[in-house]
């Protein structure tokens, strides 16, 4: 049966990530890079397209998992008739190999453990020729290879072994997989290695999991106490800065919006997309919640490959980018997939690559100034940009665009997008204000910035609902207008602002969820069916309801939101009330930077905030 996404835990070496279910399973793992074609897709398909089991025998869900403190270590513990075994899960920081390492620990009695790995590379549509070599089994099929070997600690010997290494546990080869079958104890360890390798090139040398283990666990509760985040819901925060780091690239600093494709935003619908990019908005806001709590090197990297990725002329400014600034990323669909509980299709690349998005400009020039005003190291030509970003956003702003939701109809006079091209205006000229050594014609922006707030406040406002609309002309509504408080573009007292924020609770609100707009009749973005409610334009509502006075009603939908959490701590993109069940790619970066930034304006209010 499919496992719910929410049944999913990540692991991840910060240049890719596995998926690891409550049976055991690790069905998603692309190698070696987050948008690498996957070795493990069972998450859209079958277990016949790659997956690895490794669980007690018989066994159906988990008894109880959780992080190994502050960190993507996964511990698992199953309770036997027979007795309890712990599954540590992680993949160390790589020096040159991606590892997976999976670790059997006996707690108490005596359990038969079963493995079962089925390697199948190009997204589960090849089937590797497999063969054993100094005790190992190694998987090749065309540029990809990938080694298996296993290592005990404090139990008689079983097998096979590399050489030097104590003896391992036996394999053999059945239906086209790997399987293992063996007995631990109470204190006994049985280790196994997955390591890839481009085929052409000598096998990486073998790392040793149990020390391994000791030094992930000691990196990652490193970074965590770099934290300087000490309010309230400060679990909640880490746990969504640790999944942030982990969706960082770190040979660049590129930030992926997820580490999957095609997750559906409804049950068997088609709105599946390849989120393994880093699209500049969110990225963005990621700088914003890492500078938050303190992580400055990772926001000076990410800046640093915003200035690479986008280098080049204006016009040629792209909404996403590959992990290293690739910017062809062309969508295909897998056929031979049938998706997540028969969603299809399923899509790798996003060809959303091709929109006009006209608030990405405002995105970046506004994270570029948030970026200056905390001190970062400055990068000599990242003014030279922002001012070529905004002499073509002048001459841009007034046309049509696919806005913030890539919507795949017809372009249209977003509100939102507008409200960003005042943001990158606002911004040009405070920052030109707060260094007057930087050269720009700091009234020809205002300009701007007035005709741009002029134009918004009548073609994007209904006067009649008292509401900012989602386009010119539009009835409807859009959760991106929640917004309009936070960059400063009205006050949050302002009545146009109070009247927006109740009227999307009124229309798009479900169960006190947030959808990002009506997907209903001719729905605006092209596409048959709905989706579920957005979870990051949840707590959106709740920042709006707090800066317009309204804390306790914030605080209790924040808290709400935190429910929504599986049990270590994830997000996916959206979440369907009816079913009770999360919806969308996994775990989300725009939902965690959601978390983070709710949680930290609630702990920046004051205590006599209008309740």
């Amino acid at each position: 049966m499919t496992q719910r996404i929410e049944d999913y835990a990540l692991i991840g070496d910060l240049q890719t990530a596995a998926l690891v279910g409550m049976n055991g399973s690790i069905d998603w793992l692309c190698l070696p890079r987050f948008d690498s074609a996957a070795c493990f897709t069972a998450l859209l398909g079958t277990k016949e397209n790659g997956h690895w089991l490794l669980a007690p025998k018989g066994a159906g869900r988990v008894t109880g998992r959780r992080y190994a403190g502050d960190s993507l270590v996964l511990e698992t513990h199953w309770e036997t008739r027979n007795g309890t075994v712990k599954v540590t899960d992680f993949m160390p920081q790589r020096d040159v190999a991606p590892d997976v390492v999976r670790i059997v620990e006996g707690v108490s009695g005596s359990v038969e453990m079963s493995s079962t790995l089925r390697l199948r590379f190009d997204y589960g549509s090849i089937v590797p020729w497999v063969r054993r070599t100094d005790g190992q089994r190694v998987a090749v099929a065309g540029p990809d290879s990938v080694w298996l070997r296993s290592v005990t600690r404090g139990r008689p010997a079983d097998g096979d072994g590399a050489p030097g290494e104590e003896p391992s546990v036996k394999t053999w080869g059945q239906e086209f997989s790997t399987c293992s079958s063996f007995t631990v104890g109470a204190g006994e360890k049985v280790a196994f290695v997955l390591t890839w390798h481009p085929s052409h090139l000598p096998r990486p040398a073998l790392i040793d999991p149990f020390e391994a283990l000791e030094h992930s666990v000691d990196d990652w509760r490193k970074w965590a106490a770099r934290c300087t985040y000490e309010g309230p819901y400060r679990e909640a925060v880490l746990r969504s800065l640790l999944t942030l780091k982990g969706l960082i690239y770190a040979p660049t600093g590129g930030i992926v919006a997820a580490p999957t494709t095609s997750l559906p935003e409804e049950l068997g619908g088609v709105r599946n997309w390849d989120y393994r990019y880093c699209w500049l908005r969110d990225s963005a806001l990621v700088l914003g919640a890492l500078l938050s709590a303190g992580y400055v090197d990772e926001a000076e990297a990410w800046r640093d490959w915003l200035l690479r990725a986008v280098a080049g002329d204006p016009s040629d400014l792209q909404i996403m980018y590959g992990v290293a600034g690739e910017r062809r990323l062309p969508e295909t669909e897998l056929t031979w997939l049938n998706g997540y509980a028969g969603a299809s299709p399923v899509r790798i690349g996003n060809e959303a690559v091709e929109q006009l998005q006209l608030d990405v400009y405002g995105e970046v020039i506004d994270s570029l100034h948030v970026a200056r005003g905390v001190g970062l190291t400055g990068q000599p030509h990242a003014w030279d940009l922002q001012l070529a970003l905004l002499g073509f956003l002048e001459s841009k702003w007034r046309e049509p665009d696919e806005g913030l939701w890539e919507v795949r109809g017809p372009r249209r006079h977003f509100t939102h997008s507008k409200v960003m091209a005042w943001v990158a205006a606002d911004r040009a000229v405070k920052t030109l204000e707060s260094d007057p050594s930087l050269r720009g014609d700091v009234n020809r922006w205002k300009a701007m910035r007035d005709e741009v707030h002029r134009e918004v406040c009548e073609k994007g406002y209904d006067p009649v609902r008292n509401t900012f609309t989602q386009s010119y002309g539009s009835a409807e509504l859009d959760a991106a207008t929640l917004l309009i408080p936070r960059y400063g573009f009205l006050p949050p007292d302002d009545p146009r602002v109070v009247g927006t924020v109740d009227a999307v609770r009124a229309e798009l609100a479900t169960d006190g969820l947030v959808r990002r707009y009506s997907t209903e009749g001719g729905s605006v973005d092209g596409l048959p069916g709905g989706e579920g409610t957005f979870l990051v334009c949840s707590f959106w509502l709740a920042d709006a309801l707090l800066m317009t006075g309204r804390k306790k009603e914030a605080t209790a939908l924040f808290e709400r939101l935190l429910a929504l959490r599986n049990d270590v701590g994830l997000l996916a993109e959206e979440y369907d009330p009816a079913l009770g069940r999360q919806l969308g790619n996994f775990p989300q970066a725009f939902s965690h930077i959601g978390l983070v930034g709710t949680a930290l304006a609630l702990a920046a209010a004051e205590d006599g905030t209008t309740e």
